[in-house]
C-alpha cells in the first residue's frame, strides 16, 4: 500500500487521538485511512458533477502527483 505523509491542524490530530483512545479505531493509521475513505465516498456522492459520463477519477483532476506522491 502506498504511504502518504500529511500535516493536519492540531485540533484534527486531537480528535483522531481521542477516537483511537475511545476504541473507535485500533491506531492512528487505521483512523486516518478510514476517515479519508469515508470523506472521499461522501465527496463523490455530494460533490460537484459536471459530466455524468466522465469517469471523474482523481488522477484526471490533478489530485495525485507522480508515482506515490499525493498532493492535497
Amino acid at each position: 500500500m502506498p504511504r502518504v505523509e500529511i500535516t493536519v491542524p492540531e485540533h484534527l490530530e486531537m480528535q483522531i487521538a481521542q477516537m483511537v483512545e475511545q476504541g473507535e479505531f485500533l491506531n492512528r493509521e487505521e483512523a486516518v485511512e478510514e476517515l479519508l475513505s469515508t470523506g472521499i465516498k461522501a465527496f463523490k456522492t455530494s460533490g460537484p458533477r459536471d459530466d455524468d459520463e466522465d469517469s471523474g477519477g482523481f488522477e484526471d483532476e490533478g489530485m495525485m502527483g507522480h508515482e506515490d506522491e499525493y498532493v492535497f
